[in-house]
């Protein structure tokens, strides 16, 4: 496969979970505006500093109210992480290997971005209207991994766009718990109350992770629902089962036996930080700080992508 191919494919993936994941961490504010006190008004600004695009936000923004951060993480095309700019990356990056896809996972991509592109933001600051527009995200993005699941030979470029969703999934999941972090941080007074308690429910609920939640431990504390979505080696958007998934697709790719050592460097980053992982205790994460853990795993997550770039998709021409 051309390093050109698999770059399209690696990133056309990583921009449709990040359009997911986006409209995700909206409905982090959007759970907790039913559930807070009348008293404590709503948090935008968390979810800039969460995703690191608060830098960017405040060149072009005043105040981080409620219109300006959606507009921002939704439709700005200035910000190349909004819902808009990553769906339309990722329909760029589709077409340039169409003949490498699926008939039915171009069109479904192709309708997914004609969609958003017509959506007027003015008319979408209705609290209902905008959940439903954010479920409507969700439930096209999804649509994609299905069609893709089901038309797609399971080959190196279908590992490739696996490796791609499940690395960016991890990363936005330790941002989703980070967002609790940035929320309370301002209050100190909050931790230990039941609003913190409402906080993590939402958390919860806006990674679907709720349900599945509620069936494995009977009370809801921040422990039990860090050692969830951080250890959790079953559930989905669990950052353990994550990166599991995308060692075993790099594997793939290459070609070596999981029980071997590692071939390249990518898959060295890679098992080093699963090592760690499935090494860690929920304690060990409350004894250094769950920022700082959450922190420290998006420094290796970044570190394991540059290595996945430099041994697949940087490939230089062999000096004789």
């Amino acid at each position: 496969m051309l390093s050109r191919v698999a770059d399209s494919i690696y990133w056309m993936n990583r921009y449709i979970e990040r359009a997911e994941n986006y409209a995700r961490f909206i409905g982090v504010n959007f759970n907790l505006a039913f559930d807070l006190p009348p008293n404590v008004n709503e948090q935008w600004e968390p979810l800039l500093i969460a995703t690191a695009d608060n830098y960017l936000f405040y060149q072009h923004y005043d105040e981080p109210t409620r219109e300006n951060v959606i507009n921002f993480m939704t439709f700005d095309k200035r910000n190349p992480n909004s819902i808009y700019s990553c769906l339309l990356l990722a329909r760029e990056n589709g077409r340039t290997i169409r003949e490498c896809i699926s008939k039915e996972m171009w069109e479904n991509l192709n309708e997914l971005y004609l969609w958003i592109k017509d959506v007027k933001p003015q008319s979408e600051w209705d609290l209902n209207h905008m959940q439903n527009f954010y479920t409507q995200v969700r439930n096209g993005t999804q649509l994609y991994y299905g069609v893709v699941d089901a038309t797609i030979t399971r080959n190196e470029a279908w590992h490739f766009g696996r490796l791609g969703r499940f690395m960016e999934r991890a990363d936005k999941t330790s941002r989703f718990l980070d967002v609790s972090y940035f929320t309370l941080l301002p209050d100190s007074d909050v931790t230990g109350s039941t609003l913190e308690l409402v906080l993590w429910t939402a958390v919860l609920k806006s990674v679907s992770a709720y349900n599945m939640y509620r069936q494995q431990y009977q009370t809801l504390t921040p422990t039990h629902i860090v050692e969830f979505l951080i250890l959790d080696k079953l559930f989905p958007r669990a950052m353990a089962h994550c990166i599991r998934q995308a060692e075993l697709s790099l594997y793939e790719i290459s070609g070596t036996p999981i029980t071997n050592r590692f071939s390249n460097q990518a898959e060295k980053m890679m098992g080093k930080l699963r090592s760690e992982i499935e090494f860690t205790e929920v304690e060990d994460i409350f004894k250094l700080g769950l920022h700082q853990y959450l922190d420290q795993f998006q420094i290796r997550g970044n570190e394991v992508s540059k290595s996945i770039f430099e041994t697949y998709f940087d490939i230089k021409p062999v000096e004789q």
